[in-house]
């Protein structure tokens, strides 16, 4: 079975020998997968580790909750809070949260491995309760800010965390099946939010509620993390074996604990966590999987996937459609390929979802670069063009959105998986950051239909680089994974 992955293995071709890329070492290494594969056992059951893995999940709920939450209140934030008509205050009170999330993602790594997945999970609750209660009881643009700082500080430092957790305590064979749980979370923080903010026009004051309410499922978050397993991975890497094989009974059942422990001790090489630096990750033999990990998530946001929700209300209104339904269709679209996905995941594999994710990601922009030129009349263009925004935000839930966080923290070694994961997630803030700060510019320098032919040039590139440089995981176990790729000392 390992002969077909040894070969989808071109993520790691042209690498000196120390890298994962070495078909040799992979070969060297197959004793160690004999001896992995050898104990036939049974599929632990996937309730086990079900709860905690939806307890992770409500960090990527307040994400979808905390990006969408100020779209419908703006207008009332900026009237009470006496910046209406200021176009900077009100980019700000949007754009400020991504400038906390890059730090705390930057600093979601050393977190994650100094004080283990639970505790860092419970540090991302903090500030956002903190930020969300500010934001709520201010009385001025300086408080919102501040608070949306905060807030933004615990966004960047959850979803790192979620899918570090999330692989780290899911069986294989269904570790896609959860993984793709983040990004339905996320949907439904997303739509959360759209339906808190619905009264806001009507009631004086509103948004202020919208910022309490989401204190509730942060705190839930703080407070359930302390009945749910730590990860077993963690734990292992501290010298902490004992706990490691409780939390795997807790996990997997007792008849696959000593076979999971088993498994990590083939991959462990006394390696500290600790000493792993940010120059090993650039140029050490671990940068070939960091420099995939990051093109990844750089595509990802190149795609131009923030730009249609930031310009599919103008689009829909163009149509006729009002913006709350508006939200909500490109709100149930993402929601539905996102279930989609997690039906499909372990079925069809990370790669396949990826690979035609960005291929219809680019069909969908090409429709909406022809929608958006003369060839089409005017009500074609109309139809074209909203159909083609569906249709994007649809392909891009099925693989673009919820793979690259699983299938990276799946590929990177224990030893580094925390603190690459945070890097790589960092330059999706930055990258998250430049496409909004620029869009309306480029939109209106450019045209649409220019700027809408460039996203499907970045997903077309995105096509090419999974084809050629992404490996499947579906079914395997992390061990069995970091085996196959071990580089020999």
């Amino acid at each position: 079975m390992w002969g077909h992955y040894r070969e989808s293995s071109s993520m790691y071709k042209h690498t000196p020998s120390r890298d994962y890329s070495n078909l040799e070492d992979m070969e060297d290494n197959s004793d160690l997968l004999d001896n992995c594969m050898d104990k036939e056992t049974s599929s632990p059951s996937w309730k086990l580790s079900l709860p905690h893995v939806l307890v992770a999940t409500i960090s990527s709920f307040l994400f979808g909750y905390h990006l969408g939450v100020v779209n419908e209140p703006l207008e009332s934030i900026s009237m009470d809070l006496g910046f209406s008509g200021n176009t900077l205050a009100e980019g700000l009170v949007v754009s400020i949260c991504l400038g906390g999330a890059l730090v705390g993602c930057l600093l979601s790594g050393w977190i994650a491995d100094g004080v283990g997945r639970r505790r860092a999970f419970q540090l991302s609750a903090l500030p956002i309760i903190i930020g969300a209660s500010m934001s709520a009881a201010t009385n001025n643009l300086f408080g919102m800010l501040v608070g949306r700082l905060f807030v933004g500080t615990g966004l960047g430092l959850g979803p790192p965390v979620a899918a570090l957790y999330v692989t780290e305590v899911s069986p294989a064979f269904v570790r896609g099946t959860y993984g793709a749980f983040i990004q339905i979370a996320t949907c439904f923080g997303l739509l959360g939010a759209l339906f808190i903010g619905i009264p806001v026009k009507e009631i004086s004051g509103w948004w202020r509620v919208c910022f309490w309410v989401s204190n509730i499922p942060a705190a839930l978050l703080a407070l359930a993390m302390f009945f749910c397993a730590e990860s077993p991975h963690w734990l292992f890497k501290q010298g902490r074996i004992t706990e490691a094989e409780a939390e795997f009974e807790r996990l997997l059942g007792v008849s696959e604990a000593k076979f999971a422990i088993s498994q990590l001790s083939k991959v462990d090489r006394g390696d500290d966590t600790d000493s792993v630096k940010l120059s090993e990750l650039l140029r050490g033999h671990h940068s070939k999987v960091v420099f995939i990990g990051s093109t990844l998530f750089a595509l990802q946001q190149l795609s131009g996937i923030n730009a249609v929700f930031y310009f599919s209300s103008t689009v829909f209104k163009r149509a006729g459609v009002p913006s709350d339904f508006a939200n909500v269709c490109i709100g149930m679209a993402n929601l539905t390929g996102s279930i989609i996905s997690m039906v499909l995941m372990d079925k069809l594999g990370r790669k396949v979802l990826l690979f035609w994710s960005f291929f219809g990601m680019a069909i969908s922009m090409i429709l909406q670069a022809t929608g958006a030129s003369s060839l089409v009349p005017n009500l074609g263009a109309l139809y074209v063009s909203v159909g083609g925004m569906l249709l994007f935000v649809f392909t891009f839930a099925l693989g673009a959105g919820p793979v690259p966080g699983l299938l990276l923290t799946e590929i990177f070694p224990g030893r580094i998986r925390a603190k690459a994961m945070a890097f790589c997630m960092s330059v999706h803030w930055v990258i998250n950051f430049f496409v909004g700060l620029l869009f309306l510019r480029l939109l209106e320098k450019l045209g649409p239909q220019l700027l809408y032919s460039m996203f499907a040039t970045f997903c077309m590139t995105a096509v090419i680089f999974v084809k050629r440089n992404v490996v499947e995981t579906k079914g395997k176990s992390l061990q069995e994974i970091e085996i196959a790729l071990l580089p020999q000392e």
